[in-house]
């Protein structure tokens, strides 16, 4: 297993050894902290004591805070404002949890990676040219609050955005699903089961079909597209005809456009199971997480700074393997990466992948993760070609983007 010790810089660059002892500096209050968010897993737009213990690091450590941006609570916003006019990179912090499972996705590290950062590149560059700053996303997992952020602005100023995940495999170029949540609530008309059974309309049969009819669109999909759902409420009592039930899907695909498709195939076989049976069905979206947007110049510069601190990086998978994230929303507003950091042999999302977050192998990893962004920083500040060329890529994508739009 990896320790501190083996994630040093082995490059020529004086500024860049400085900056990956001042994270080891401040290692042993990161663990400390990434232990107390793993010990006390908050949900979405619930992490309250998450944004105070991120908060207090970062106000000590000189940076003007701010809580509560965008109309979330539980959100923040930390700036160094540096000695000169370069450019403005944001360092994001994920921290809320799953349900049942705790941080089995691993954001205790997330967030403390980028403060661990954060305080490093202030300790050694006080008069960086340019502005820094990191930004607690609330509600990764469930309600996107990145993409809230994005209808406010919160990204509008910002040139490069980099935050770090881990994985199971070191990957920088890995892609995201579009996605959206819906809810479908199924009514139908209460009566005795037994009894009065011609009296009733059976809501929960009316989602039972509806689940077939969904089962039976997956045939005509494309191979980028993961619908997935569970019931959520499936009546009171057996003896009673159900008058209401739930049930809540994911929807997925390649791109936004893709997701609307699926969405048009879906939502018409669920109307049409309800109406079979003579139910009604309400259908409640929840916000779109777009598609990843990954900046291959500013993952080309992240990946450099991991090899240099020998780590290896592996190519995605070239099928499957994919989740999505609301940093998808944020990579159509400004260049962003989303690397991952490999954490053992676990898959996230699962109490295994939650033991490794709050171990030892956590640890380690959230060390990497931190010197890592901090080392792309330092790039950004310091290489005016590197940030010409992140920029560059990314204006080219959004013009290309716009025109696509235009001629659609």
């Amino acid at each position: 297993m990896c320790n501190i010790t083996t994630l040093n810089y082995s490059g020529e660059n004086p500024g860049k050894k400085i900056l990956i002892q001042a994270v080891d500096k401040h290692d042993p209050d990161l663990r400390s902290l990434a232990k107390q968010i793993h010990s006390h897993p908050e949900l979405s737009f619930h992490e309250y004591k998450a944004q105070q213990w991120l908060t207090e690091r970062l106000a000590a450590g000189g940076f003007t805070v701010e809580k509560g941006i965008a109309g979330l609570e539980t959100s923040f916003r930390a700036v160094w404002e540096g000695g000169g006019e370069g450019p403005t990179v944001a360092l994001l912090a994920e921290y809320d949890a799953l349900p049942a499972i705790g941080h089995a996705c691993g954001h205790n590290l997330i967030c403390t990676a980028a403060v661990g950062a954060a305080l490093a590149l202030k300790d050694t560059m006080p008069d960086l040219p340019g502005r820094l700053v990191v930004l607690g996303t609330p509600a990764e997992e469930e309600g996107g609050g990145k993409i809230i952020m994005c209808e406010h602005g919160v990204f509008d100023e910002i040139d490069a955005v980099m935050m770090v995940h881990p994985q199971n495999k070191t990957m920088v170029l890995r892609g995201g699903l579009a996605c959206l949540d819906v809810t479908f609530t199924f009514h139908g008309r209460q009566a005795h089961a037994s009894s009065a059974p011609e009296k009733g309309i059976s809501a929960l049969d009316a989602m039972i079909n509806a689940f077939v009819a969904i089962n039976s669109v997956r045939q005509f999909v494309t191979s980028d597209v993961r619908i997935h759902g569970i019931i959520t409420k499936g009546g009171d009592a057996p003896n009673v005809v159900p008058e209401l039930c739930e049930a809540v899907f994911i929807l997925r695909a390649d791109t936004v456009v893709g997701l609307a498709a699926v969405q048009k195939k879906v939502y018409r076989a669920v109307r049409a199971a309800a109406e079979g049976l003579g139910a009604t069905v309400e259908i409640k979206e929840g916000l779109v997480y777009a598609e990843r947007n990954t900046n291959r110049q500013l993952a080309e510069l992240f990946q450099r700074n991991l090899e240099d601190m020998g780590l290896e990086v592996s190519e995605p998978p070239a099928q499957g393997g994919i989740g999505s994230s609301d940093i998808g929303n944020v990579s159509q507003v400004t260049a962003a990466i989303h690397p991952y950091i490999r954490l053992g042999d676990a898959s996230t999302h699962t109490p295994e992948f939650a033991e490794l977050a709050g171990g030892e192998e956590g640890m380690v990893e959230m060390n990497a993760a931190a010197k890592a962004l901090a080392l792309t920083a330092y790039d950004l500040y310091t290489n005016p070609e590197a940030l010409q060329a992140v920029r560059a890529e990314f204006g080219q994508w959004k013009k290309q983007r716009d025109e696509g739009a235009q001629h659609g």
